[in-house]
């Protein structure tokens, strides 16, 4: 099987390269006038694309396909006093060179919304404002030219609230309220603490839409189930998907902080999940979840050289 890996948002090996910059609310508002204000974002926004496409092009180099973008491209974008500002037209080829990019390189790009947005909580204004992050999310796609469903947003299912089986079905018909240009988007992460794995695959088969297995959440969050009786069926949600299944891999930063991520990859930790895939001999990709970022990457790739049965076949992707 042919696994390929990839990292979250920002690269330690470009010198000022990040594509995250931003500016609080209180500071913005500080600022005592509309058009130094819109300065200060349009300033910090071409910083954000410039560095995207730097990583993009640094990711070419490295032969490394799979990548999130930051949800941090546009600085206070769904803030209320700035939600009218339209950075689609102010950045039209900075978007367009970022998208023609992505789709010539055929790389496999996602987002992960912030945790707040809660599109399961029974507060209709925590759902408006989820709606409006979602919208956001949209918006960056379709300002790249990203307009295939294949580019994906990933989401947790959300709070327990009252009960978690209310809390559920809330989400179901939450979400078959939502406009289906982003809806179609969406696929579902287990998390660390509420909803397992078992309970986002019976969601999204429910919906019809893929799910993201969370290594390092099913190890936190499970209710004894083995790995091996649930993946068929979450890899099974992506077949009639354009890219592989994927997963999210990490590894715990210590046994007391066990819920937070390490700063590297657990390589035989890595490994045991591998064997356990095997079984099912299907190709998947792998979102790597550490503080190191790309250089977890590289590091993961150096261990694997000396694994039996792992053949290296470039800088991010292996066959197993």
């Amino acid at each position: 099987m042919i696994i390929r890996l990839g990292y979250v948002a920002m690269t330690l090996n470009l010198k000022d390269c990040s594509p995250s910059k931003t500016v609080t609310a209180a500071t913005y508002n500080k600022i005592d006038n509309e058009e130094g204000k819109k300065n200060r974002l349009r300033r910090i926004t071409r910083t954000n694309l410039e560095n995207t496409l730097r990583i993009l092009k640094y990711n070419l180099a490295h032969e490394i396909e799979v990548y999130r973008f930051t949800s941090k491209l546009v600085p206070l974008a769904t803030y209320t006093p700035v939600e009218n500002w339209n950075y689609e037209e102010d950045f039209i080829e900075e978007f367009k060179e970022i998208g023609d990019f992505v789709k010539e390189n055929d790389f496999r790009v996602s987002a992960h919304p912030d945790h707040f947005t809660l599109i399961n909580s029974p507060n209709p204004k925590v759902f408006e404002d989820s709606l409006r992050d979602l919208e956001y999310h949209y918006k960056i796609y379709r300002a790249m030219g990203l307009s295939d469903k294949k580019y994906k947003l990933v989401l947790h299912i959300g709070g327990m609230y009252e009960k978690k089986e209310l809390s559920i079905q809330r989400f179901i018909e939450n979400f078959k309220r939502l406009p289906e240009y982003f809806s179609n988007r969406l696929i579902l992460e287990n998390d660390d603490k509420i909803y397992t794995a078992p309970d986002v695959l019976s969601i999204c088969k429910q919906l019809n839409i893929p799910m993201v297995f969370d290594v390092h959440h099913y190890a936190c969050n499970n209710s004894g189930e083995n790995i091996i009786d649930i993946l068929p069926a979450i890899f099974d949600t992506w077949n009639s998907e354009y890219f592989k299944p994927k997963i999210h891999f990490s590894s715990p930063k210590s046994e007391k902080k066990f819920r937070n991520h390490a700063d590297d990859i657990d390589v035989d930790e890595f490994i045991r999940f591998l064997d356990i895939a095997k079984e099912l001999d299907r190709d998947f990709d792998v979102m790597l979840e550490a503080k190191n970022k790309d250089n977890a990457l590289f590091n993961l790739m150096e261990k694997l050289r000396d694994k039996q049965g792992v053949n290296i076949i470039n800088q991010s992707t292996i066959e197993y």
